[in-house]
């Protein structure tokens, strides 16, 4: 089991989440987090003011999967939510040693 963690742009979300769903894959947190990282924020214009934007906003999805639909998960995520250009984002991958389902007490694969 692995646990697929996202950064992606926030007007991505809703097309990798549909996307997401047409693969099959059904369960995903999203949760909005700021941040940066090469792109290392940007300044804006308000009321002929300069502001810097150090922290920039962006959505962090996180899937419990099994392992064998990791690959097709981060070809998704890749295809809809990248540009090419920089501040498209990062996804990482992690081992889950164990799943719990609350409402049944299912453990492992079986709980996802």
């Amino acid at each position: 089991m692995k646990l697929v963690t996202a950064i992606i742009k926030p007007h991505k979300l809703d097309a990798v989440r549909e996307a997401l769903s047409e693969r099959g894959i059904t369960g995903l947190t999203a949760t909005e987090v700021k941040g940066f990282g090469r792109q290392k924020g940007h300044t804006e214009l308000y009321r002929g003011a300069e502001y810097v934007i150090d922290f920039l906003p962006k959505i962090k999805l996180e899937i419990a999967t099994a392992t064998h639909l990791v690959e097709p998960i981060i070809e998704t995520i890749v295809e809809v939510a990248g540009s090419g250009k920089i501040g498209d984002g990062k996804i990482w991958i992690t081992n889950l040693e164990e799943v719990i389902r609350i409402r049944t007490g299912e453990t492992g694969e079986e709980a996802m």
